[in-house]
């Protein structure tokens, strides 16, 4: 069957695609006209309008267009949204950012000291290995996705806490916390090996395990989230089994290969940036130390 049948509300999400607009809006507003308000600001650079219109681009890519419903049919197609979300939509979102807006916010006695604790790379990587651990836990991520409330805050949650992984990697603020050169490149590796026992578990388990992606009953459920009740008890469905010919089990096997693909493609792309910035700041330091050295000798011999 056709995705069309669930309709243009269910699969476009217009509330949604305002909510991005909006944030559009906002962070204008804050970075042109409202600018100056602000201690210190800076004029927002192209790289920085580009980040944060690609996350929000994304971000209603995942939550917001048709995929968005197709996640809720196909488990494969859920992981590829938690990866982009994840590990794409979020440092793009932290960089795109102007410092003197984090700055702003982080004046806030009671925010910084959560980032500050939050962000400390041991606590950072646990945080987040913890709640997406959690998340795919096959009787919590049933119990969410058959709750509004729940599935919104448990999003939202696993979203902040992706927020806290990649900060010490990509903030630019000389007050926060950061990691720098072989440390960025140990904790990349070391969180991508804390996230693949979840990833492994998904993809070597030999029976379904996800009732909200094989049980028609529970599926159905699942799908009101998504799909308004006048819309959905319209239809004559009774399972995801009539949108894919793909079996349960290799949907489920599927999506977790396919999160470890796309965390293992990131990663990669982002340990090259790191060593490549890391050797030109040590090639830099070097250039300086011969050159102090040279003035030195120099005015050593003058003054001989």
């Amino acid at each position: 069957m056709p995705l069309s049948i669930f309709g243009f509300r269910a699969l476009w999400s217009p509330y949604f695609l305002f909510f991005i607009l909006a944030g559009i809006v906002l962070y204008f507003l804050l970075t042109k006209k409202w600018r100056n308000r602000f201690e210190g600001s800076e004029q927002v650079t192209r790289k920085e309008i580009t980040y944060f219109l690609l996350s929000m681009f994304l971000l209603y890519v995942v939550k917001g267009s048709p995929m968005d419903l197709l996640g809720h049919i196909l488990f494969s197609v859920h992981m590829a949204q938690m990866a982009i979300l994840l590990l794409i939509v979020a440092p793009l979102f932290i960089i795109g950012i102007p410092d003197f807006i984090w700055k702003k916010v982080l004046s806030v006695s009671i925010i910084d000291r959560i980032v500050r604790l939050f962000t400390k790379p041991i606590i950072s990587l646990m945080v987040f290995t913890l709640m997406f651990s959690l998340y795919h836990y096959p009787l919590i991520l049933d119990y969410v996705k058959l709750s509004l409330v729940l599935h919104a805050v448990f999003t939202i949650t696993l979203f902040i806490a992706a927020l806290f992984l990649w900060w010490p990697i990509v903030n630019t603020l000389e007050s926060q916390p950061k990691l720098h050169g072989l440390k960025k490149i140990g904790y990349v590796i070391l969180s991508a090996i804390l996230i693949t026992p979840a990833c492994s578990l998904i993809i070597f388990v030999d029976v379904p395990v996800y009732e909200t992606y094989y049980s028609g009953e529970a599926w159905l459920k699942a799908m009101a989230l998504c799909v308004p009740p006048g819309t959905l008890s319209g239809l004559s469905i009774s399972g995801p089994e009539l949108f894919t010919n793909m079996p349960t089990l290799y949907d489920q096997q599927l999506g977790g290969i396919i999160m470890k693909v796309i965390q293992e493609l990131i990663y990669v792309v982002v340990i090259g940036k790191i060593f490549i910035q890391w050797y030109r700041d040590e090639q830099m330091n070097a250039e300086e130390i011969t050159k102090k050295a040279l003035i030195d000798r120099q005015n050593l011999e003058y003054h001989n």
